[in-house]
């Protein structure tokens, strides 16, 4: 017996039809989102274009490359050497999970959760595959470990993945806090290979920062615990007004979130990097980035030594 069309679900269909990946991601759950990224299917999303993975991996070549993502301060708590401790060389720092500290601590960062992707090409478009990203940001207080009070002794929030033959990273962490002064933001640095990566001396190929949009900010603040202090200073910081971003609204750096705050989100961002390049520590102008806090025309920065306790700045 045929079944009888059902006009109603048959409207949905042609309503939902070809609305593109964050559509579906949008409707699917947690767990379903995650089999998307961690699989060979739909891998990024940037400017509203797909970048796909597996079978549909040719359909991706035919995708116009995006212009190079901004290089951008490390601020003054990066941990990379150049501000004091260099976490990229202690056992431990290459993982995905970036939630808990490693070695002597396994404290946990709480937040609500966020599974963010990196999908890096070079300027011929292709994927970045076998070079490293260090991340790092700060957590639902707004601070970073190993620099601010009452976690110098932490080093969680931060780690290290090399990208695979899609040119992606992947991490587990937390939706990080906004802080005085800037919008709410991850922290990263490009490298040819782990080797250079952990190995304390380089080069470092791009310097940058993930943003997030100001509605997924806004309910994160507003629902989650543990964040209230980030729903006052959301609202003293614009995209325009922040040092980092408001040059050109964060056009290359806006991550693409779906989600909510009881179950967690998952960002994406496509960058394409000169894999040739090489930057200095610290990003432009050293730590703190021109006019910042370490910056050619702004005061010294107030991380280092690592034992110290700043309040964060950048």
């Amino acid at each position: 017996m045929t079944p009888t069309p059902d006009p109603d679900n048959d409207a949905y269909v042609r309503e939902v039809h070809d609305k593109g990946l964050t559509f579906d991601l949008g409707t699917m759950s947690r767990r379903r989102m995650l089999a998307v990224l961690g699989g060979t299917g739909a891998i990024a999303v940037a400017g509203g274009a797909v970048l796909l993975g597996g079978d549909a991996e040719a359909e991706a070549a035919t995708i116009s490359c995006a212009e190079e993502v901004e290089s951008e301060t490390a601020g003054p708590f990066p941990a990379d050497g150049s501000n004091g401790i260099d976490v990229r060389t202690v056992s431990g720092v290459v993982r995905s999970d970036i939630r808990r500290s490693f070695g002597a601590s396994t404290t946990k960062a709480g937040g609500v959760p966020l599974y963010f992707s990196l999908l890096v090409q070079d300027l011929d478009c292709k994927p970045l595959a076998g070079a490293a990203v260090y991340v790092w940001h700060c957590d639902r207080e707004g601070r970073y470990s190993l620099y601010s009070s009452g976690v110098t002794e932490e080093n969680y929030l931060r780690g290290i993945q090399v990208t695979d033959r899609f040119g992606r990273v992947s991490f587990t962490s937390v939706f990080p806090a906004c802080y005085t002064g800037r919008w709410p933001h991850i922290h990263f640095e490009v490298y040819s290979s782990l080797t250079d990566a952990t190995g304390g001396a380089g080069p470092i190929r791009k310097t940058s920062q993930i943003a997030f949009p100001e509605e997924i900010a806004d309910r994160v603040y507003a629902e989650a615990p543990g964040y209230e202090q980030s729903v006052t200073n959301m609202e003293r910081i614009t995209l325009v007004s922040d040092m980092v971003f408001g040059d050109d609204l964060a056009a290359r750096e806006m991550a693409t979130v779906v989600g909510d705050p009881r179950f967690g989100y998952v960002a994406l961002l496509q960058i394409t990097v000169d894999p040739t390049a090489v930057e200095v520590p610290g990003g432009p102008g050293g730590p703190g980035g021109p006019g910042g806090p370490g910056g050619p025309s702004g005061p010294p920065p107030s991380g280092p030594p690592p034992t110290a306790s700043p309040s964060p700045t950048v």
